[in-house]
């Protein structure tokens, strides 16, 4: 490294917040970033530990002390080429993952990790503003045809790789606009739009070819890709919610999170709505149930919107506010974590379970009782909670079955996904393979790259019997 001593000498500095009596009133991003100067300081902070696990807690596999130390020297460029060499969209993986690199650094057994995050968008940010990210068409065409179902980060991923090998990539989404959850599930303080347009732009001058308002299983019949292209990748996410089927789930008033979000989404971005019936949080008492980042999302969205207040109970008891760093380093650690959205004024309850929804037509309650580390009621401890609105942020359970899936009839694994191994990504189907959270379930944006990637790997050698794109 350029400084070996730099994790001795430069405390750990990470970028801050707008105040939130300033975030709550807009949907900007409100994230500050480092000066270049305090960036370079922050990169020469990586040391020389032998064996850098940052790279195995990284699902894409960057080249962590590598850029770091680019970036340390003012080697912009050339930390930029390494960092587009292991992730096709570094500028939503710096705003939007939650770093298990970070907590893979060996400084963070003292908890002063490396801010790996912040410097990977630092590098890709300024060569979008230097001009430096630029497209990249092959210079010679294979004549094979893939079709890519889903512009998610995994059908984003897979198409620009096996555009750049030569191959006409068609992507077919069903919503107005390229994305998936990155556009429509994700809200704009966390990640503003333009960086997905800005990289379809991209795509486009690469030569791939993107197909709007096309729900394939439901408009366009699947039969008419795989008879049409040498490939069809399956990239449609995991989309069928966890439901909470308990007395009261038909009250008007309870929805499903990703019923909530795309609406405040198509607002901000001023596409045209798909329903005629808006769910607001304005002047409501609302309860998020699950407390995961979907349900810091809707959180956040409904503080913007003019909650009275938000209350989020999750089943799960409460995690530790630390972890045993010898113990479980360095893997990912169950520990309190507390989002921006949650500090903007939630109130968080757990081991709680929700056994009744209450109310004349309209909720205006939940019946509530907590639980034991086995999920058992503990008597004597029910409760009631207000809400006007209650937005099940459960996860999800699996890929919707209905249409393509079951049109295809592709195998699927126990927990309902398309089954598929991480080695080929082929499935049960002939020349149709899947990847992203389709296969593996409801996963991390950067998961959902790295099978694009690796898919897009295994799509060229069986059109081509060889390839050179990385896995």
């Amino acid at each position: 490294m350029g400084k070996v001593t730099g994790f001795l000498e430069i405390d750990r500095q990470d970028r801050k917040y707008a105040p939130a009596s300033d975030r709550i009133r807009h949907y900007r991003e409100f994230v500050i970033p480092l000066s270049e100067e305090t960036t370079r300081d922050q990169a020469a902070r990586c040391m020389n530990c032998g064996i850098p696990y940052c790279h195995n807690g990284c699902p894409v596999n960057n080249q962590i002390p590598d850029w770091n130390d680019l970036a340390y020297k003012g080697e912009w460029q050339e930390a930029l080429r390494n960092l587009h060499s292991t992730n096709n969209f570094p500028e939503v993986t710096g705003r939007v993952c939650p770093a298990p690199c970070e907590e893979s650094c060996t400084l963070n057994l003292e908890s002063t990790p490396v801010t790996i995050k912040t410097i990977e968008c630092a590098i890709v940010d300024r060569g979008w503003k230097e001009g430096w990210i630029k497209p990249e068409p092959a210079k010679q065409q294979t004549g094979k045809k893939v079709a890519v179902v889903g512009s998610g980060p995994s059908g984003l991923a897979a198409a620009q790789q096996l555009a750049r090998a030569g191959h006409d990539v068609h992507v077919y989404e069903k919503h107005a606009k390229a994305g998936g959850l990155l556009r429509y599930g994700i809200p704009d303080f966390k990640m503003e739009k333009h960086y997905i347009d800005r990289r379809v732009a991209q795509m486009t001058a690469e030569g791939v070819t993107f197909h709007y308002n096309a729900h394939v299983g439901v408009t366009l019949p699947i039969e008419e890709l795989t008879a049409q292209y040498d490939a069809v990748i399956l990239a449609g996410g995991a989309e069928k919610p966890r439901d909470l089927p308990i007395p009261g789930r038909d009250l008007s008033g309870v929805h499903f999170a990703m019923d909530f979000l795309p609406q405040q989404n198509r607002r901000v971005s001023h596409e045209a709505p798909t329903t005629n019936d808006p769910i607001l949080a304005s002047g409501k008492h609302v309860v998020v149930i699950g407390g995961g980042d979907t349900g810091s999302d809707c959180i956040g969205t409904s503080i913007r919107q003019g909650a009275l207040s938000v209350t989020q109970i999750e089943i799960m008891p409460r995690p530790p506010e630390k972890e045993n760093k010898l113990l479980v380093w360095p893997d990912w650690p169950l520990k309190l974590r507390t989002s921006s959205s949650q500090q903007e004024g939630a109130e968080r309850d757990f081991a709680v379970n929700t056994v009744e929804f209450t109310g004349h037509g309209v909720v205006k309650k939940l019946r509530c009782v907590r639980v034991d580390p086995k999920f058992q009621p503990i008597a004597g401890t029910e409760f009631d909670l207000k809400a006007d609105l209650v937005l099940l942020a459960m996860g999800f359970v699996s890929p919707v079955h209905e249409g393509m899936i079951d049109s295809l009839g592709v195998k699927k694994d126990a927990r309902g996904n398309v089954a598929a191994d991480t080695l080929q990504y082929k499935s049960s189907v002939e020349k149709v393979f899947a990847c992203g959270d389709m296969r593996r379930g409801q996963s991390l944006v950067v998961w959902a790259i790295r099978e694009g990637r690796q898919c897009a790997h295994s799509v060229d050698k069986f059109l081509m019997g060889k390839t050179l794109l990385p896995r």
